[in-house]
């Protein structure tokens, strides 16, 4: 899975039990079934997998086109302050 959007649809899959076809980037979130309580934790879920933080300040996300864009904003907003996925070691870091 290369994309934002290839990475949420799997997430959709598995943690909402939508049907694949079903996921295109102008689908609205409500039509999926997802209400603002299951945006919340669906965000949450992104948080962790995207290792991101979410501001606190809520966003309106009616539909995943939205939602992948962002998720776009953010890692490119924070990657460069999170930590590596993987541990490196002191001798690998760069000076």
């Amino acid at each position: 899975m290369n994309t934002t959007f290839e990475r949420l649809c799997a997430m959709l899959v598995k943690d909402h039990k939508l049907p694949l076809d079903r996921l295109t980037l102008d689908a609205p979130l409500e039509s999926l079934g997802i209400d603002s309580l299951g945006t919340v934790e669906l965000l949450w879920n992104v948080e962790d997998a995207f290792k991101i933080k979410l501001p606190s300040e809520p966003v309106e996300l009616p539909t995943l086109r939205d939602v992948v864009h962002y998720i776009d904003e953010l890692v490119a907003g924070q990657g460069a302050r999170l930590a590596p996925a993987f541990p490196v070691a002191p001798s690998l870091r760069a000076s």
